[in-house]
């Protein structure tokens, strides 16, 4: 439902890894924000997440997703909103999103097949505003749930996929160019390289590589990236095969290799996150 996932869209997520939550229930979901509230607010008597000179009064909203699963075996996606009203605002405005974080699971039959009855497997989780809210939430639930949460990065040969495939999927409204940004390593100062393929250029080079619509292997990958590599160099004599890939932009996602990712189209929203999801499980195993 493309109107349920709007909100996730066009904001940059970050990224981590989950380990499966212990004796966690989709029943008790208006329990556990009563909780987390409560631990929020402890944790603000430490002096923690709250900007300086305003008190915040934060609520916490913890919902299903259904629609974010790839099968009917994976647990719906739950969603963690924090909103706040300063004093300032007047008692009829509308409370603001300050922090929104969610779990999801899909297409992760092969993780969900292999662990108890009393564990739930949502491997991915992303994290949207500041840190401090994220490391207070992730506190809760780790407590809470005997769960582990883990930064997770994307690699080069990842972010070299994630180029190959969403330049191969078709889209209904213009598309943007395709940008890879490299970093060159071994330099007294950072430099970065960014190489933007206009995307009917790099459809075309796509479609000529790709032998089996619909699947996709290492070797399509590797030939695609060193065509684009071989054009480089016909006009800069610079070798990007030795620098590192560090983010990928297209029309339907973004990602950088910190962990970092940005939907930009809901057709597409559940394909990358059964790629995440399973970037995800390869971390915990």
């Amino acid at each position: 439902d493309p109107q349920r996932t709007a909100f996730l869209l066009r904001k940059q997520w970050t990224l981590y890894s989950v380990t499966p939550l212990y004796r966690f229930s989709d029943a008790r979901l208006r329990d556990y924000a009563r909780l987390l509230s409560a631990f929020i607010a402890a944790e603000k008597q430490k002096g923690w997440a709250v900007e300086v000179g305003v008190e915040l009064d934060i609520k916490v909203a913890v919902s299903s997703l259904p629609d974010l699963r790839g099968s009917d075996q994976d647990q719906a996606a739950i969603l963690v909103q924090l909103s706040s009203r300063s004093p300032a605002s007047p008692k009829n405005s509308e409370e603001k999103v300050i922090w929104s974080g969610w779990f999801c699971c899909v297409s992760g039959d092969d993780l969900s097949e292999n662990v108890p009855e009393d564990f739930t497997c949502l491997p991915l989780f992303l994290a949207s505003g500041a840190e401090s809210y994220t490391s207070i939430v992730g506190s809760w639930f780790q407590k809470t749930f005997d769960c582990c949460f883990r930064r997770l990065a994307i690699s080069p040969l990842n972010l070299s996929w994630m180029a190959a495939m969403w330049t191969g999927c078709k889209v209904d409204k213009t598309a943007s160019a395709m940008e890879l940004v490299f970093s060159v390593p071994r330099l007294p100062q950072p430099l970065d390289i960014s190489y933007a393929i206009h995307p009917e250029d790099a459809k075309a080079l796509w479609d000529t590589v790709q032998k089996t619509p619909g699947e996709i292997t290492q070797e399509e990958v590797d030939v695609f990236m060193n065509c684009l590599y071989s054009h480089f160099h016909r006009h800069f004599k610079i070798h990007l095969s030795a620098t590192k890939l560090v983010k990928v932009s297209t029309t339907i996602a973004s990602a950088h290799c910190d962990g970092i990712i940005k939907f930009l189209q809901s057709q597409y929203l559940t394909g990358v996150l059964m790629l995440l999801t399973e970037l995800a499980i390869s971390q915990i195993q």
